[in-house]
């Protein structure tokens, strides 16, 4: 079934599409990356295309004919199918310490033990959906359906860098101390964003990541 697709423009050079849902939003932006990679025609003119919740922005350049440019996009969304997930781009293995002060609590409302809550996490390989909220922080989706959790009603002041978490159904991995109100299982020593690193941020749109257990 096509993507039924809502185009608004932002600013003077891109277009806002809003979808349905994530998975519709997800599906549309890996239809639309191999057109810009590839730079035929009106999408020679895409600089960047930038995945949120419902959402992909496609920012082209002041010279771009707006009006192909949307043609365009919904050209792709009418052979986009959101049931397909998209695959990967590539995989990221991220060591956690399972000792995070939230782990009984998810335990709890999952009905799970504890280790089952740990098999749950690193059993299922998540997916990067889209970044926000802090530079290199990257919303992971697709994980075991089972650990899908509330956010805590009053955020933490103080969460650490390095600390791993669940929030309705995203994981997450924060990438510098900051406020937070997700659930957080455990830490690791992966450093999320490096500025002399290309790209920046270890955990772009589309990457693979595997949480694995260590106890050190």
């Amino acid at each position: 079934m096509p993507l039924d697709v809502r185009l608004l423009p932002m600013g003077e050079s891109a277009w806002l599409v809003e979808t349905g849902d994530l998975d519709s939003a997800l599906a549309l932006e890996a239809a639309l990356r191999p057109l810009v990679e590839t730079g035929d025609g009106v999408w020679g003119e895409v600089d960047d295309l930038v995945p949120a919740a419902r959402t992909v922005l496609v920012i082209a350049r002041p010279t771009t004919d707006l009006a192909a440019l949307a043609a365009a996009i919904r050209t792709a969304a009418t052979t986009t199918d959101p049931t397909t997930p998209p695959a990967g781009t590539h995989v990221v293995e991220v060591p956690v310490r399972y000792d995070g002060p939230d782990l009984d609590a998810v335990a709890t409302h999952t009905g799970l033990t504890p280790a089952k809550v740990v098999e749950a996490h690193t059993g299922t390989p998540w997916r990067v959906a889209f970044g926000g909220f802090a530079p290199g922080f990257a919303y992971l989706v697709g994980g075991d359906s089972r650990l899908v959790v509330p956010r805590h009603a009053d955020p933490r002041t103080r969460v650490p860098a390095g600390a791993v978490g669940l929030a309705g159904e995203f994981s997450g991995i924060y990438p510098r101390e900051s406020p937070g109100g997700w659930q957080l299982l455990g830490s690791t020593d992966l450093v999320l964003w490096d500025a002399e690193r290309d790209p920046p941020a270890l955990l772009t749109p589309g990457t693979t990541v595997r949480f694995t257990e260590v106890h050190r």
